[in-house]
């Protein structure tokens, strides 16, 4: 008898789709948790870049920008990182 009186059809090929169809879910799932780290990256920065009061010469506002920068830019990179990884 096949799988539920060939309702679905042959139960191994059905079982070979829905494996197929979970494995294509997964990979779905990474890419958007991906796009969201990589994005959550870049709003932390932005963010952080906003809240200087940022003031005097070009080149003072310059070093207050890579200050912080240097502070933001190591977390940033590390969400990236492990969304790239968790992507191979």
């Amino acid at each position: 008898m096949e799988g539920f009186g060939g309702l679905f059809g042959d139960p191994e090929d059905l079982a070979k789709k829905m494996a197929e169809f979970a494995e294509s879910m997964q990979a779905q799932q990474g890419l958007v948790w991906a796009d969201n780290a990589i994005k959550l990256a870049v709003e932390m920065t932005v963010a952080a870049i906003n809240r200087v009061n940022i003031q005097g010469t070009i080149d003072q506002q310059a070093e207050q920008i890579r200050a912080v920068m240097a502070t933001v830019f190591p977390d940033a990179v590390a969400l990236v990182r492990e969304a790239r990884q968790g992507l191979q």
